[in-house]
């Protein structure tokens, strides 16, 4: 599994930034991209990929222990869709 303290190790080495601020970058640039996301925006990274909001409605589902039916609310999920650049470094 590749962390995020990993990803974090690899600017280091190949820009020379200190890991304070190799880790500082990976954060803000997660940050932004996850404050774009709840602002509603796509954020779409040439040649990787894009980030959407997709929104599921309301609908009825069953608790498994119980057999109840309860309400599942309209809720937020993220949808990342590939770029044909990283589908093609990642096949060949």
């Amino acid at each position: 599994m590749y962390r995020k303290q990993d990803l974090a190790n690899d600017v280091v080495k190949r820009t020379g930034l200190s890991k304070k601020a190799a880790k500082e970058m990976v954060d803000t640039v997660f940050d932004i991209i996850s404050n774009q996301l709840n602002d509603g925006e796509d954020v779409d990274l040439y040649g990787f990929g894009r980030f959407s909001i997709t929104n599921r409605k309301a609908r009825m589902g069953m608790n498994p222990g119980t057999k109840e039916r309860i309400e599942i609310p309209t809720s937020k999920n993220v949808k990342f869709k590939a770029a044909s650049l990283l589908k093609y470094k990642v096949n060949n």
